[in-house]
């Protein structure tokens, strides 16, 4: 299988500053991602004012929002280093001034119940990326109905397990089968991905191998301080380096179909047991032998 389209999910953890920001988006290109990711919300339009009046730890992440002015040069850049640039709208009015900048829109878990948002991102025709979160099979399916009659052909979803960090036992990887007999019944291809929590080298490789996964999606963090690290579930630049290489490993261990000695073993095949005795080498090689000592 071919290597799934990674995502680096910065989320907020540029700390609403844009050389930071910068600086996350060169380390996702030099650590072999294929895309980054943002969020582009106003607390104000993110959560309702009673809980805001109430919460001071949720009035507290407005220090957690991306200033608009920030996402044209976040997109060229992206762009110039040859990645992908998305972005989750968490207003409608998100979905509008993103759409000059974006490859593909997201759609988080905790907003998989609001389908006008669905339906704002599907009318622009772009790639669309939504992650399952605490869906039940019907209200992933009350999305799809969505995303079925809009413009947007290029669809990607996301199991994921809306705990931070999660803990490898509650990531169901087993689910991804019933979400693959789901989508199937629609005739858009519909990719299958998984959006990670846990920061487990396991639960990523596992999910590649055993699932066949098109996408996968890391939050990472460039150094332990943005705002996101805290809970647990970023990955640090070592960890997806590691992560990369194994999956390049894997893949370099694909070979092909064929049977039969490959050009490496060239030489050993000549120090096999000869068939008439059974002693190392066979016979033509002892002859000519010449002592190593």
């Amino acid at each position: 299988m071919t290597k799934p389209f990674l995502i680096a999910e910065i989320s907020s953890n540029h700390n609403a500053d844009l050389d930071r920001a910068t600086d996350l988006i060169k380390m996702a290109a030099n650590v072999g991602f294929d895309a980054v990711k943002f969020q582009l919300f106003k607390i104000d339009e993110l959560f309702s004012k009673e809980i805001l009046d109430k919460s001071k730890l949720h009035r507290q992440r407005k220090n957690w929002e991306l200033p608009l002015e920030f996402i044209d040069k976040l997109s060229a850049l992206s762009r110039s280093l040859g990645l992908k640039f998305g972005c989750t709208p968490f207003y409608l009015g998100a979905v509008y001034e993103l759409e000059p900048y974006v490859d593909f829109y997201k759609i988080s878990s905790y907003e998989i119940l609001w389908l006008k948002l669905f339906e704002a991102c599907c009318d622009t025709g772009k790639p669309l990326i939504f992650s399952t979160g605490m869906a039940n099979a019907m209200e992933i399916k009350n999305a799809l109905a969505i995303i079925s009659r809009g413009k947007t052909k290029d669809i990607t979803l996301l199991k994921c397990t809306s705990e931070y960090p999660c803990n490898p036992e509650n990531v169901n990887l087993k689910s991804l089968e019933t979400i693959k007999r789901i989508t199937s019944t629609y005739d858009t291809g519909i990719k299958i991905g998984l959006s990670d929590h846990t920061r487990s080298l396991g639960v990523i490789l596992r999910a590649i191998h055993r699932y066949e996964l098109d996408a996968i999606e890391l939050h990472i963090d460039l150094d332990a301080t943005g705002v996101e690290f805290k809970p647990g579930h970023c990955w640090l630049p070592e960890e997806i380096e590691l992560l990369v290489e194994l999956l390049s490993d894997g893949q370099k261990a694909d070979g092909t179909a064929y049977l039969g000695p490959t050009e490496s073993e060239g030489k050993e095949r000549l120090w096999r047991s000869d068939p008439n005795d059974g002693l190392r080498p066979l016979k033509e090689i002892r002859r000519n032998f010449s002592s190593h000592e």
